[in-house]
């Protein structure tokens, strides 16, 4: 999920009361539909392959239920729920009554489909809805995606997946036990700039890659918000936005990382940054040899994914936010479709459920469970100031 300035899906509900397995992304495996946008008009269109639709059931979209109605639901994943193919919006689960009255008349979602967080466990009745999203507070995902596998339904959850990888495997189990797939909310692993700079780096099209610059950050505002309590979010910006810089090192090098060293920043705003970090720093070594450089931050924009190879280099700038995304090389730009990340990205997950396909490794629970444990290892290094090893 990306940062806004204003409020995000992250805007808490107020009336609440490494493995070191080798990191695989078969670009064969990613959705082949895709939302692509008509320059003039600035209309989303899709270029479809229904190849892998269920033949008994041509026309069957997934109900999806939006668990927390922030920004992200607000203003894009409800929005981009209205041009999928494989999925629609089906219900939400919310604190707020007035939420709920507002998007049933703006969504035409009926009553039964509404539920809050005492009433959540009912849609276990509920053959209308099929899949879970939830987009809560990171320190809330573990319960919800838990509480919705033993509801019976696939869940979609934001990421960073938890705080914990504890917190992880507990939400992984719980899916393996009722028998239902956990995607997590890497939009990116979608979007055709993404997948382009991946296959540049993995494929070694400029050589094999020697240095990576990964980071994302932005001037966060309302120091109230929960982002800026540990306890909810876990960490300041690499909690945030840090995973995007984590990511974007493993799936340009399609490795993991072996050791990683880390700073903390100084705090320029003390009192605004209490809890939480600043600014961090960090750096990963890959087996290759390769070497990536890291920032994140919530006092200032940073937003660049950048590979320098043996014979030429390439970058997104913009390369994590919700687009349009931008990319070079040393012989040209990238060019690829613009795409809705939102819609690409669950139709994409809905479509491999409608075939009874497991879903790709690398949007899983295991891919959520392999960052929060790199998250976690950055702040132990800068923590300890020593570097550490990543491999076992």
């Amino acid at each position: 999920m990306k940062k806004q300035n204003l409020n995000s899906r992250r805007t808490f509900l107020r009336t609440m009361g490494m493995g070191a397995s080798a990191l695989s992304l078969p670009l064969s495996s990613y959705a082949d539909n895709q939302f692509v946008q008509n320059e003039s008009s600035g209309i989303y269109s899709l270029l479809t392959d229904n190849t892998n639709k269920n033949p008994s059931q041509p026309n069957r979209k997934l109900g999806i239920a939006l668990v927390g109605l922030g920004y992200y639901s607000t203003n894009l994943l409800a929005p981009a729920l209205q041009q999928t193919q494989n999925c629609r919006l089906a219900g939400i689960v919310t604190g707020s009554p007035a939420k709920a009255d507002e998007w049933m008349k703006k969504y035409n979602i009926p009553k039964e489909n509404v539920y809050d967080y005492k009433t959540f466990d009912r849609i276990i009745d509920n053959k209308d809805i099929d899949v879970v999203y939830v987009v809560l507070p990171n320190s809330m995902h573990e319960e919800y995606v838990v509480r919705a596998a033993q509801a019976g339904k696939h869940v979609i959850c934001e990421k960073p997946m938890a705080i914990t990888p504890k917190a992880c495997q507990n939400m992984i189990d719980a899916c393996v036990k009722a028998n239902k797939q956990l995607a997590i909310g890497y939009r990116l692993h979608y979007e055709p700039f993404t997948k382009e700079v991946m296959r540049l780096g993995q494929e070694k099209v400029f050589g094999a890659v020697k240095f990576i610059e990964s980071s994302d950050g932005f001037k966060i505002g309302d120091p109230t918000q929960w982002r800026m309590k540990k306890s909810m979010a876990g960490g300041g910006p690499l909690m945030d936005v840090g995973i995007y810089a984590v990511q974007g090192a493993r799936y340009v090098t399609g490795e993991e990382p072996v050791s990683v060293t880390a700073q903390f920043s100084p705090k320029t705003e003390p009192e605004k940054f209490k809890e939480v970090e600043e600014t961090m720093f960090w750096q990963f070594q890959f087996p290759s040899g390769a070497v990536s450089n890291s920032t994140t931050s919530y006092t200032a924009g940073v937003e660049r994914l950048r590979a320098s190879c043996e014979n030429g280099w390439f970058e997104l700038s913009p390369a994590f936010g919700y687009g349009p995304l931008k990319g070079m090389t040393s012989k040209g730009p990238i060019e690829q479709p613009v795409v809705n990340h939102q819609a690409a990205h669950m139709d994409g997950v809905c479509k491999d459920l409608l075939a009874g396909k497991k879903l790709p490794s690398h949007v899983t629970g295991e891919e959520g469970l392999r960052d929060t444990k790199l998250l976690q290892a950055i702040y132990q290094a800068a923590e300890t100031g020593r570097k550490i090893n990543l491999k076992a």
